[in-house]
């Protein structure tokens, strides 16, 4: 299990279709075990409640949140419509294990791991974003 916390930022996409896209971040203190098959995410407020929990198999992934629960084909379906944008779930699980696995587009810096910082950021495709884990002991 990891815990820590994390930080998401994506870039506005003013060329998205329909319409422009604006910035969007995620900040929040985490709890998160398994792997990139099957697992959970609790994200809590700076209070220590619970802001929302992620559960995930290979055929569902599920989002509680706000007393309402979604679900959603693949992890990669529910990370899309709560960011609008693609984390590498199968790399970020390597990172967290201080691992530098590639996935396209990403580049991440291990180089603070030890201290349990991870920063990965993506170029390209638009949306640019940016990853921050710090993770506790």
């Amino acid at each position: 299990m990891w815990r820590g916390r994390l930080a998401v930022l994506v870039q506005a996409d003013p060329q998205a279709q329909p319409q422009p896209t604006p910035s969007q971040s995620i900040g929040a203190a985490f709890e998160l075990q398994g792997n990139a098959q099957q697992g959970s995410l609790i994200l809590l407020t700076p209070l220590g409640s619970t802001a929302a929990a992620v559960h995930w198999t290979p055929d569902l992934a599920r989002l509680q949140s706000n007393g309402q629960t979604r679900e959603f084909a693949s992890l990669n379906q529910l990370i899309v419509h709560l960011l609008g944008t693609n984390i590498p779930v199968t790399a970020l699980f390597g990172w967290l294990d201080g691992q530098a696995l590639t996935s396209e587009g990403w580049q991440v810096d291990l180089s603070q791991r030890d201290r349990g910082k991870i920063l990965a950021r993506r170029q390209a495709p638009v949306p640019q974003a940016e990853l921050r884990v710090v993770l506790e002991d």
